[in-house]
């Protein structure tokens, strides 16, 4: 078994955590975090299951990280990024529906907005079909800033990705689906 130590605070960026764990490749070449498995093996029970959650944790909190550290280059916070991707490509929509849209409570969305319209780059304008309601637009100034940078981001992803065949990704996705599907069914009991 092929064994390395990645340390998180080795990516150079001050926010991330200092933990450190080594990973290690099983007989049939896959990772896994040694010290997990260290942790459970007295117990001899199967724990592929908590296995692989932790291991999505870990990988959701280093693309958390990741994309926090991509947007503060830009003067932004990656729901602030969020936002102005969402606006720049879908157009002005209601605050409602960019929450949806962006899996953020409303109340995120209002605090995001704020500092979006603060900062120059997004307004805020009534809804034209809803008098209740008021939308989200991009400014001149907020579609210039990311028209700038959105190709950038979308290059990113890519290299996140980097060896990963379209099948895995198609796997990866469909994976992460029906767990999101088996949370949301926990969660409605």
């Amino acid at each position: 078994m092929k064994s390395f130590t990645m340390k998180t605070d080795e990516l150079k960026h001050p926010g991330l955590p200092k933990l450190g764990f080594e990973l290690e490749r099983d007989e049939n070449g896959r990772l896994y975090i040694k010290r997990f498995r260290e942790l459970f093996s007295p117990l001899k029970i199967d724990v592929a299951a908590v296995e692989a959650l932790s291991a999505l944790r870990v990988a959701g909190r280093h693309l958390h990280l990741l994309q926090e550290r991509w947007a503060d280059k830009r003067g932004l916070s990656e729901g602030r990024l969020g936002v102005l991707f969402r606006l720049y490509r879908c157009g002005d929509m209601p605050l409602g529906d960019l929450a949806d849209d962006l899996d953020y409570t409303p109340r995120n969305i209002t605090g995001l907005v704020d500092h979006l319209e603060r900062d120059g780059l997004v307004e805020r304008v009534p809804d034209p079909a809803d008098r209740r309601s008021v939308r989200a637009r991009l400014t001149a100034t907020g579609r210039e800033r990311i028209d700038g940078i959105w190709k950038e981001g979308l290059e990113h992803q890519f290299d996140l990705v980097e060896g990963l065949s379209k099948d895995d990704l198609a796997q990866l996705r469909h994976l992460c689906l029906l767990l999101v599907e088996n949370a949301r069914k926990e969660l409605g009991k």
